[in-house]
Protein backbone atom coordinates (compact mmCIF):
# COMPACT_ATOMS: atom_id res chain seq x y z
CA UNK A 1 0.00 0.00 0.00
CA UNK A 2 1.10 3.59 -0.54
CA UNK A 3 2.58 4.87 2.67
CA UNK A 4 4.43 1.70 3.64
CA UNK A 5 7.69 3.53 2.99
CA UNK A 6 6.87 5.94 5.83
CA UNK A 7 6.01 3.38 8.45
CA UNK A 8 8.61 1.94 10.78
CA UNK A 9 12.04 2.14 9.19
CA UNK A 10 11.00 4.77 6.62
CA UNK A 11 9.96 7.31 9.26
CA UNK A 12 13.08 6.63 11.30
CA UNK A 13 15.29 7.13 8.28
CA UNK A 14 13.58 10.42 7.49
CA UNK A 15 14.68 11.80 10.83
CA UNK A 16 18.29 10.72 10.33
CA UNK A 17 19.62 12.79 7.43
CA UNK A 18 19.96 16.50 8.10
CA UNK A 19 22.38 18.44 5.87
CA UNK A 20 24.73 21.02 7.30
CA UNK A 21 23.09 24.44 7.17
CA UNK A 22 25.71 27.12 6.59
CA UNK A 23 23.74 30.26 5.74
CA UNK A 24 20.78 31.60 7.70
CA UNK A 25 21.27 35.38 7.60
CA UNK A 26 20.05 37.90 5.04
CA UNK A 27 22.36 38.50 2.07
CA UNK A 28 22.59 42.23 1.33
CA UNK A 29 25.28 44.05 -0.64
CA UNK A 30 27.56 41.02 -0.71
CA UNK A 31 27.41 40.25 3.01
CA UNK A 32 25.41 38.00 5.32
CA UNK A 33 23.75 40.18 7.94
CA UNK A 34 21.18 39.90 10.72
CA UNK A 35 17.76 41.45 10.28
CA UNK A 36 17.54 45.03 11.51
CA UNK A 37 14.96 43.90 14.06
CA UNK A 38 17.06 40.93 15.14
CA UNK A 39 14.09 38.66 14.47
CA UNK A 40 14.36 35.13 13.13
CA UNK A 41 11.80 32.58 12.00
CA UNK A 42 11.78 28.81 11.96
CA UNK A 43 12.13 26.69 8.86
CA UNK A 44 10.95 23.13 9.52
CA UNK A 45 11.72 19.68 8.18
CA UNK A 46 8.49 18.32 6.67
CA UNK A 47 9.66 14.75 7.24
CA UNK A 48 9.27 15.19 10.99
CA UNK A 49 7.96 18.70 11.69
CA UNK A 50 11.19 19.45 13.59
CA UNK A 51 12.94 22.82 13.32
CA UNK A 52 15.77 22.77 10.80
CA UNK A 53 17.09 26.27 11.39
CA UNK A 54 16.27 29.75 12.58
CA UNK A 55 16.56 32.18 9.66
CA UNK A 56 16.89 35.95 9.80
CA UNK A 57 13.46 37.49 9.17
CA UNK A 58 13.45 40.41 6.76
CA UNK A 59 10.82 43.11 6.96
CA UNK A 60 10.48 46.56 5.39
CA UNK A 61 13.69 47.97 6.90
CA UNK A 62 15.73 45.09 5.50
CA UNK A 63 14.07 45.27 2.10
CA UNK A 64 14.91 48.97 2.02
CA UNK A 65 18.57 48.09 2.57
CA UNK A 66 18.46 45.37 -0.08
CA UNK A 67 16.82 47.65 -2.61
CA UNK A 68 19.31 50.42 -1.85
CA UNK A 69 22.19 48.01 -2.47
CA UNK A 70 20.61 46.85 -5.72
CA UNK A 71 19.87 50.42 -6.81
CA UNK A 72 23.44 51.56 -6.11
CA UNK A 73 24.83 48.54 -7.95
CA UNK A 74 22.62 49.33 -10.95
CA UNK A 75 22.99 53.11 -11.02
CA UNK A 76 26.70 53.28 -10.22
CA UNK A 77 28.11 49.76 -10.45
CA UNK A 78 29.73 47.86 -13.29
CA UNK A 79 27.19 45.04 -13.75
CA UNK A 80 24.89 46.79 -16.27
CA UNK A 81 27.88 48.55 -17.83
CA UNK A 82 30.12 45.56 -18.48
CA UNK A 83 29.84 43.80 -21.80
CA UNK A 84 27.27 41.08 -22.24
CA UNK A 85 30.13 38.69 -22.86
CA UNK A 86 31.66 39.50 -19.48
CA UNK A 87 28.32 39.11 -17.68
CA UNK A 88 27.86 35.78 -19.43
CA UNK A 89 31.33 34.64 -18.40
CA UNK A 90 30.57 35.34 -14.73
CA UNK A 91 27.18 33.62 -14.96
CA UNK A 92 28.86 30.56 -16.47
CA UNK A 93 31.33 30.53 -13.59
CA UNK A 94 28.36 30.79 -11.19
CA UNK A 95 26.81 27.73 -12.90
CA UNK A 96 30.06 25.79 -12.53
CA UNK A 97 30.12 26.49 -8.78
CA UNK A 98 26.50 25.36 -8.41
CA UNK A 99 27.35 22.10 -10.20
CA UNK A 100 30.24 21.54 -7.80
CA UNK A 101 27.83 21.73 -4.84
CA UNK A 102 24.98 19.68 -6.33
CA UNK A 103 24.83 17.09 -3.56
CA UNK A 104 24.72 19.68 -0.78
CA UNK A 105 22.15 21.86 -2.52
CA UNK A 106 19.86 18.94 -3.34
CA UNK A 107 20.03 17.89 0.30
CA UNK A 108 19.06 21.38 1.46
CA UNK A 109 15.94 21.36 -0.71
CA UNK A 110 15.22 17.79 0.36
CA UNK A 111 15.25 18.67 4.04
CA UNK A 112 13.59 22.07 3.65
CA UNK A 113 10.86 21.16 1.14
CA UNK A 114 10.52 17.38 1.37
CA UNK A 115 11.80 16.98 -2.18
CA UNK A 116 13.38 13.74 -3.36
CA UNK A 117 17.15 13.90 -2.99
CA UNK A 118 17.72 11.85 -6.14
CA UNK A 119 15.46 14.12 -8.21
CA UNK A 120 17.27 17.14 -6.82
CA UNK A 121 20.61 15.73 -7.93
CA UNK A 122 19.60 14.55 -11.40
CA UNK A 123 16.86 17.05 -12.35
CA UNK A 124 16.47 20.16 -10.19
CA UNK A 125 20.05 21.35 -9.80
CA UNK A 126 21.25 20.31 -13.29
CA UNK A 127 18.16 21.95 -14.85
CA UNK A 128 18.88 25.11 -12.89
CA UNK A 129 22.46 25.33 -14.13
CA UNK A 130 21.31 24.57 -17.67
CA UNK A 131 18.96 27.53 -17.33
CA UNK A 132 21.75 29.75 -16.02
CA UNK A 133 24.07 28.79 -18.88
CA UNK A 134 21.31 29.37 -21.44
CA UNK A 135 20.94 32.98 -20.31
CA UNK A 136 24.69 33.39 -19.90
CA UNK A 137 24.87 32.66 -23.62
CA UNK A 138 22.12 35.20 -24.32
CA UNK A 139 23.73 38.05 -22.39
CA UNK A 140 25.72 39.32 -25.40
CA UNK A 141 22.87 38.84 -27.88
CA UNK A 142 20.54 41.64 -26.78
CA UNK A 143 19.91 43.68 -29.90
CA UNK A 144 17.95 46.74 -30.86
CA UNK A 145 16.83 47.55 -34.40
CA UNK A 146 17.64 50.06 -37.10
CA UNK A 147 14.44 52.04 -37.78
CA UNK A 148 13.33 53.32 -41.17
CA UNK A 149 12.26 56.77 -40.02
CA UNK A 150 10.57 59.05 -42.58
CA UNK A 151 12.28 62.33 -43.43
CA UNK A 152 15.74 63.62 -42.68
CA UNK A 153 16.32 61.43 -39.65
CA UNK A 154 18.15 58.34 -38.55
CA UNK A 155 16.53 56.03 -36.00
CA UNK A 156 17.48 53.01 -33.97
CA UNK A 157 16.17 51.26 -30.86
CA UNK A 158 18.00 50.05 -27.77
CA UNK A 159 16.96 47.32 -25.33
CA UNK A 160 18.20 48.41 -21.92
CA UNK A 161 17.99 46.72 -18.51
CA UNK A 162 14.96 47.95 -16.60
CA UNK A 163 16.81 48.39 -13.30
CA UNK A 164 16.10 46.73 -9.95
CA UNK A 165 13.99 43.58 -10.21
CA UNK A 166 12.04 42.22 -7.27
CA UNK A 167 11.85 38.43 -7.46
CA UNK A 168 9.41 36.47 -5.29
CA UNK A 169 9.61 32.69 -5.63
CA UNK A 170 7.56 29.77 -4.27
CA UNK A 171 8.49 26.80 -2.12
CA UNK A 172 7.76 23.87 -4.43
CA UNK A 173 10.93 24.14 -6.57
CA UNK A 174 13.26 26.43 -4.58
CA UNK A 175 16.30 25.90 -6.79
CA UNK A 176 14.67 25.87 -10.20
CA UNK A 177 12.48 28.87 -9.44
CA UNK A 178 15.45 30.90 -8.21
CA UNK A 179 17.27 30.47 -11.49
CA UNK A 180 14.15 30.66 -13.65
CA UNK A 181 13.74 34.30 -12.55
CA UNK A 182 17.23 35.41 -11.60
CA UNK A 183 19.08 34.09 -14.68
CA UNK A 184 17.35 36.25 -17.35
CA UNK A 185 17.33 39.25 -15.01
CA UNK A 186 21.09 39.08 -14.49
CA UNK A 187 21.79 38.38 -18.16
CA UNK A 188 19.79 41.49 -19.07
CA UNK A 189 21.97 43.59 -16.75
CA UNK A 190 19.46 44.06 -13.93
CA UNK A 191 20.16 43.78 -10.23
CA UNK A 192 17.81 41.74 -8.05
CA UNK A 193 16.21 41.54 -4.61
CA UNK A 194 14.99 37.99 -4.08
CA UNK A 195 12.46 36.89 -1.49
CA UNK A 196 12.41 33.11 -1.26
CA UNK A 197 9.36 31.43 0.25
CA UNK A 198 9.45 31.41 4.04
CA UNK A 199 9.03 27.61 3.97
CA UNK A 200 12.21 27.10 1.90
CA UNK A 201 14.77 29.89 2.29
CA UNK A 202 17.95 27.85 2.66
CA UNK A 203 19.11 27.13 -0.89
CA UNK A 204 18.55 30.72 -2.08
CA UNK A 205 20.99 31.96 0.56
CA UNK A 206 23.53 29.37 -0.57
CA UNK A 207 23.15 30.55 -4.18
CA UNK A 208 23.85 34.11 -3.12
CA UNK A 209 27.08 32.90 -1.51
CA UNK A 210 28.12 31.04 -4.67
CA UNK A 211 27.34 34.07 -6.85
CA UNK A 212 29.74 36.15 -4.78
CA UNK A 213 32.41 33.45 -5.14
CA UNK A 214 31.85 33.53 -8.90
CA UNK A 215 32.66 37.25 -8.98
CA UNK A 216 29.17 38.71 -9.30
CA UNK A 217 29.61 42.23 -7.86
CA UNK A 218 28.21 43.16 -4.46
CA UNK A 219 24.66 44.47 -4.54
CA UNK A 220 23.72 42.67 -7.75
CA UNK A 221 22.05 39.78 -5.90
CA UNK A 222 20.33 40.38 -2.56
CA UNK A 223 18.31 37.70 -0.74
CA UNK A 224 15.81 38.70 1.94
CA UNK A 225 13.97 35.73 3.49
CA UNK A 226 10.76 36.64 5.24
CA UNK A 227 6.99 36.56 5.00
CA UNK A 228 4.80 37.67 2.15
CA UNK A 229 2.80 40.26 4.07
CA UNK A 230 5.97 42.00 5.29
CA UNK A 231 9.06 41.39 3.12
CA UNK A 232 7.08 40.52 0.00
CA UNK A 233 4.77 43.49 0.37
CA UNK A 234 7.74 45.79 0.92
CA UNK A 235 9.25 44.67 -2.39
CA UNK A 236 6.08 45.00 -4.45
CA UNK A 237 5.26 48.46 -3.06
CA UNK A 238 8.82 49.83 -3.14
CA UNK A 239 9.23 52.97 -5.21
CA UNK A 240 12.78 51.99 -6.20
CA UNK A 241 11.90 48.53 -7.49
CA UNK A 242 11.39 48.75 -11.24
CA UNK A 243 9.72 45.40 -11.98
CA UNK A 244 8.48 42.35 -10.09
CA UNK A 245 8.60 38.72 -11.21
CA UNK A 246 6.43 36.36 -9.17
CA UNK A 247 5.49 32.70 -9.16
CA UNK A 248 2.82 31.58 -6.71
CA UNK A 249 -0.89 31.57 -6.11
CA UNK A 250 -3.44 33.53 -8.11
CA UNK A 251 -4.67 35.21 -4.91
CA UNK A 252 -1.22 36.57 -4.07
CA UNK A 253 -0.65 37.51 -7.70
CA UNK A 254 -3.70 39.77 -7.53
CA UNK A 255 -2.30 41.47 -4.40
CA UNK A 256 1.03 42.05 -6.14
CA UNK A 257 -0.68 43.73 -9.09
CA UNK A 258 -2.60 45.99 -6.72
CA UNK A 259 0.53 46.91 -4.79
CA UNK A 260 2.51 47.61 -7.96
CA UNK A 261 -0.27 49.84 -9.27
CA UNK A 262 -0.57 51.79 -6.03
CA UNK A 263 3.17 52.49 -5.86
CA UNK A 264 5.17 53.35 -8.98
CA UNK A 265 3.12 51.44 -11.58
CA UNK A 266 5.94 48.94 -11.91
CA UNK A 267 5.29 46.17 -14.43
CA UNK A 268 4.78 42.67 -13.05
CA UNK A 269 5.02 39.19 -14.52
CA UNK A 270 2.93 36.49 -12.88
CA UNK A 271 3.13 32.71 -13.18
CA UNK A 272 0.18 31.58 -11.11
CA UNK A 273 -2.01 28.60 -10.38
CA UNK A 274 -3.26 25.80 -12.56
CA UNK A 275 -5.93 23.12 -12.73
CA UNK A 276 -4.62 21.37 -15.77
CA UNK A 277 -6.38 18.72 -17.87
CA UNK A 278 -4.72 15.51 -19.04
CA UNK A 279 -6.86 14.11 -21.88
CA UNK A 280 -6.51 10.43 -22.77
CA UNK A 281 -8.20 9.11 -25.91
CA UNK A 282 -9.38 5.59 -26.74
CA UNK A 283 -6.45 4.90 -29.07
CA UNK A 284 -3.84 5.54 -26.37
CA UNK A 285 -1.57 2.84 -25.02
CA UNK A 286 -3.26 2.33 -21.65
CA UNK A 287 -0.16 1.38 -19.70
CA UNK A 288 1.75 4.40 -21.03
CA UNK A 289 -1.20 6.67 -20.26
CA UNK A 290 -1.50 5.34 -16.72
CA UNK A 291 2.19 5.95 -16.04
CA UNK A 292 1.96 9.43 -17.54
CA UNK A 293 -1.10 10.32 -15.47
CA UNK A 294 0.59 9.08 -12.30
CA UNK A 295 3.63 11.22 -13.01
CA UNK A 296 1.44 14.22 -13.92
CA UNK A 297 -0.26 14.40 -10.51
CA UNK A 298 1.97 12.59 -8.00
CA UNK A 299 5.38 13.93 -9.06
CA UNK A 300 6.75 16.29 -6.41
CA UNK A 301 3.76 15.29 -4.18
CA UNK A 302 1.44 17.17 -6.52
CA UNK A 303 3.07 20.42 -5.43
CA UNK A 304 3.51 21.79 -8.92
CA UNK A 305 1.48 24.43 -10.75
CA UNK A 306 1.47 22.35 -13.92
CA UNK A 307 0.12 19.17 -12.27
CA UNK A 308 -2.33 17.18 -14.38
CA UNK A 309 -4.95 17.14 -11.65
CA UNK A 310 -7.99 16.68 -13.95
CA UNK A 311 -7.67 13.43 -15.90
CA UNK A 312 -10.22 12.87 -18.67
CA UNK A 313 -10.36 9.34 -20.11
CA UNK A 314 -12.45 8.38 -23.14
CA UNK A 315 -15.16 5.84 -22.38
CA UNK A 316 -13.74 2.99 -24.50
CA UNK A 317 -10.72 2.50 -22.21
CA UNK A 318 -12.08 4.11 -19.06
CA UNK A 319 -12.72 0.95 -16.99
CA UNK A 320 -9.33 -0.57 -17.82
CA UNK A 321 -7.61 2.74 -17.13
CA UNK A 322 -9.28 3.19 -13.72
CA UNK A 323 -8.25 -0.29 -12.57
CA UNK A 324 -4.64 0.19 -13.62
CA UNK A 325 -4.48 3.77 -12.31
CA UNK A 326 -5.50 2.62 -8.83
CA UNK A 327 -2.85 -0.11 -8.87
CA UNK A 328 -0.23 2.39 -10.05
CA UNK A 329 -1.12 4.84 -7.27
CA UNK A 330 -0.90 2.13 -4.64
CA UNK A 331 2.57 1.19 -5.91
CA UNK A 332 3.81 4.81 -5.74
CA UNK A 333 6.01 4.62 -2.67
CA UNK A 334 5.57 7.38 -0.11
CA UNK A 335 8.46 7.82 2.27
CA UNK A 336 11.76 9.40 3.22
CA UNK A 337 12.82 11.68 0.35
CA UNK A 338 16.45 10.76 1.04
CA UNK A 339 15.71 7.09 0.24
CA UNK A 340 16.42 6.42 -3.46
CA UNK A 341 13.49 3.96 -3.65
CA UNK A 342 10.94 6.59 -2.59
CA UNK A 343 8.62 8.09 -5.21
CA UNK A 344 6.98 10.80 -3.10
CA UNK A 345 8.00 12.68 0.02
CA UNK A 346 5.99 14.80 2.47
CA UNK A 347 3.99 17.93 1.73
CA UNK A 348 6.04 21.04 2.39
CA UNK A 349 4.54 21.98 5.78
CA UNK A 350 1.68 21.41 8.18
CA UNK A 351 -0.49 24.08 6.57
CA UNK A 352 -0.25 22.50 3.12
CA UNK A 353 -0.74 19.01 4.60
CA UNK A 354 -3.97 20.08 6.29
CA UNK A 355 -5.15 21.96 3.19
CA UNK A 356 -4.82 18.86 1.01
CA UNK A 357 -6.64 16.68 3.54
CA UNK A 358 -9.42 19.26 3.70
CA UNK A 359 -9.87 19.11 -0.08
CA UNK A 360 -10.06 15.33 0.14
CA UNK A 361 -12.91 15.72 2.63
CA UNK A 362 -14.60 18.17 0.25
CA UNK A 363 -14.40 15.56 -2.47
CA UNK A 364 -16.11 12.98 -0.29
CA UNK A 365 -18.81 15.34 0.96
CA UNK A 366 -19.63 16.60 -2.53
CA UNK A 367 -20.30 13.08 -3.77
CA UNK A 368 -17.10 11.98 -5.50
CA UNK A 369 -16.01 8.37 -4.96
CA UNK A 370 -12.65 7.84 -3.30
CA UNK A 371 -10.95 4.84 -4.93
CA UNK A 372 -7.60 4.90 -3.15
CA UNK A 373 -5.58 7.00 -0.73
CA UNK A 374 -7.13 9.95 1.03
CA UNK A 375 -5.31 9.61 4.36
CA UNK A 376 -2.06 10.59 6.04
CA UNK A 377 0.62 8.07 5.14
CA UNK A 378 2.59 8.17 8.40
CA UNK A 379 2.16 8.98 12.07
CA UNK A 380 4.89 11.64 11.91
CA UNK A 381 5.58 14.23 9.23
CA UNK A 382 3.38 15.61 6.49
CA UNK A 383 2.94 12.56 4.28
CA UNK A 384 -0.29 11.92 2.33
CA UNK A 385 -1.25 8.84 0.33
CA UNK A 386 -1.64 9.21 -3.46
CA UNK A 387 -5.36 9.82 -3.88
CA UNK A 388 -7.78 9.14 -6.75
CA UNK A 389 -11.41 10.24 -7.01
CA UNK A 390 -13.96 9.17 -9.65
CA UNK A 391 -17.57 10.28 -10.14
CA UNK A 392 -16.26 13.84 -10.20
CA UNK A 393 -18.37 16.61 -11.73
CA UNK A 394 -17.11 19.92 -13.08
CA UNK A 395 -18.72 21.97 -10.29
CA UNK A 396 -16.91 20.19 -7.43
CA UNK A 397 -14.12 21.94 -5.55
CA UNK A 398 -11.67 19.15 -6.39
CA UNK A 399 -12.34 19.79 -10.09
CA UNK A 400 -12.18 23.58 -9.97
CA UNK A 401 -9.70 24.65 -7.27
CA UNK A 402 -5.96 24.15 -7.21
CA UNK A 403 -5.20 21.63 -4.46
CA UNK A 404 -1.40 21.51 -4.83
CA UNK A 405 -1.27 17.96 -3.55
CA UNK A 406 -1.43 14.31 -4.70
CA UNK A 407 -5.14 14.26 -5.57
CA UNK A 408 -6.36 13.07 -9.00
CA UNK A 409 -9.87 13.87 -10.22
CA UNK A 410 -10.64 11.17 -12.80
CA UNK A 411 -13.49 11.75 -15.27
CA UNK A 412 -14.99 10.02 -18.33
CA UNK A 413 -15.84 11.57 -21.70
CA UNK A 414 -17.32 10.46 -25.03
CA UNK A 415 -16.43 12.90 -27.81
CA UNK A 416 -13.66 15.29 -28.75
CA UNK A 417 -16.00 18.28 -28.63
CA UNK A 418 -17.18 17.30 -25.16
CA UNK A 419 -13.70 16.98 -23.70
CA UNK A 420 -12.54 20.27 -25.22
CA UNK A 421 -15.42 22.01 -23.47
CA UNK A 422 -14.66 20.24 -20.19
CA UNK A 423 -10.93 20.94 -20.42
CA UNK A 424 -11.63 24.65 -20.83
CA UNK A 425 -14.13 24.69 -17.95
CA UNK A 426 -11.68 26.31 -15.54
CA UNK A 427 -10.48 29.77 -14.61
CA UNK A 428 -6.92 28.58 -15.18
CA UNK A 429 -4.97 28.01 -18.38
CA UNK A 430 -1.43 26.97 -17.57
CA UNK A 431 -0.83 23.60 -19.29
CA UNK A 432 -2.66 20.65 -20.80
CA UNK A 433 -1.71 17.12 -21.76
CA UNK A 434 -2.99 14.99 -24.65
CA UNK A 435 -2.45 11.25 -25.11
CA UNK A 436 -3.43 9.91 -28.52
CA UNK A 437 -1.98 8.18 -31.59
CA UNK A 438 -4.01 10.41 -33.94
CA UNK A 439 -2.15 13.41 -35.31
CA UNK A 440 -5.47 14.99 -36.33
CA UNK A 441 -6.86 14.71 -32.80
CA UNK A 442 -3.63 15.98 -31.25
CA UNK A 443 -3.56 19.01 -33.56
CA UNK A 444 -7.23 19.82 -33.10
CA UNK A 445 -7.23 19.57 -29.32
CA UNK A 446 -3.89 21.33 -28.81
CA UNK A 447 -5.26 24.34 -30.68
CA UNK A 448 -8.64 24.29 -28.94
CA UNK A 449 -7.43 24.02 -25.35
CA UNK A 450 -6.74 27.39 -23.75
CA UNK A 451 -3.40 26.77 -22.10
CA UNK A 452 0.08 28.24 -22.40
CA UNK A 453 1.77 24.87 -22.88
CA UNK A 454 0.37 21.65 -24.37
CA UNK A 455 2.24 18.36 -24.03
CA UNK A 456 1.36 15.62 -26.52
CA UNK A 457 2.18 12.04 -25.46
CA UNK A 458 4.48 13.39 -22.76
CA UNK A 459 4.25 15.51 -19.60
CA UNK A 460 6.52 17.81 -17.59
CA UNK A 461 8.86 18.42 -20.52
CA UNK A 462 10.56 21.72 -19.75
CA UNK A 463 13.46 23.28 -21.60
CA UNK A 464 15.19 26.66 -21.30
CA UNK A 465 14.32 27.38 -24.94
CA UNK A 466 10.58 26.60 -24.58
CA UNK A 467 8.54 29.60 -23.34
CA UNK A 468 6.38 28.81 -20.32
CA UNK A 469 3.48 30.92 -19.09
CA UNK A 470 -0.25 30.88 -18.56
CA UNK A 471 -3.54 31.97 -20.07
CA UNK A 472 -6.51 33.34 -18.14
CA UNK A 473 -5.96 33.40 -14.35
CA UNK A 474 -2.75 31.40 -14.62
CA UNK A 475 -1.00 34.71 -15.16
CA UNK A 476 0.93 36.54 -17.86
CA UNK A 477 4.51 36.99 -18.88
CA UNK A 478 6.83 34.24 -20.05
CA UNK A 479 9.49 32.28 -18.24
CA UNK A 480 12.10 30.38 -20.25
CA UNK A 481 13.02 31.16 -23.82
CA UNK A 482 14.73 34.33 -25.01
CA UNK A 483 11.43 36.16 -24.55
CA UNK A 484 11.76 35.80 -20.78
CA UNK A 485 14.40 38.52 -20.91
CA UNK A 486 11.82 41.00 -22.21
CA UNK A 487 10.37 41.56 -18.75
CA UNK A 488 13.77 42.74 -17.58
CA UNK A 489 14.42 45.00 -20.58
CA UNK A 490 12.87 48.22 -21.80
CA UNK A 491 12.94 49.63 -25.34
CA UNK A 492 14.29 53.08 -26.14
CA UNK A 493 14.07 54.76 -29.55
CA UNK A 494 16.85 57.19 -30.56
CA UNK A 495 16.11 59.61 -33.42
CA UNK A 496 18.89 61.77 -34.85
CA UNK A 497 18.53 64.57 -37.38
CA UNK A 498 20.39 64.03 -40.67
CA UNK A 499 20.00 67.34 -42.55
CA UNK A 500 22.64 66.60 -45.17
CA UNK A 501 22.08 62.90 -45.83
CA UNK A 502 22.43 61.95 -49.53
CA UNK A 503 19.45 59.57 -49.21
CA UNK A 504 16.40 59.13 -47.00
Amino acid sequence: MAGDGCNGNGAAAAAGVVPEIKFTKLFINGEFVDAVSGKTFETRDPRTGAVLAHVAEADKADVDLGVKAARDAFDHGKWPRMSGYERGRLLSKFADLVDQHTEELAALDGADAGKLLLVGKVIDVPSATQMLRYYAGAADKIHGEVLRVSGKYQGYSLREPVGVAGVIIPWNFPTMMFFLKVSPALAAGCTVVVKPAEQTPLSALYYAHLAKLAGVPDGVINVVPGFGHTAGAAITSHMDVDTVAFTGSTEVGRLIMESAARSNLKPVSLELGGKSPLIIFDDADVDMAVNLSRLAIFFNKGEICAAGSRVYVQEGIYDEFVKKAVEAAQNWKVGDPFDVTTNMGPQVDKEQFEKVLKYIEHGKSEGATLLTGGKPAAAKGYYIEPTIFVDVTEDMKIAQEEIFGPVMALMKFKTVDEVIEKANCTRYGLVAGIVTKSLDVANRVSRAVRAGTVWVNCYFVFDPDAPFGGFKMSGFGQDQGLGAMDKFLQVKSVITALPDSPWY
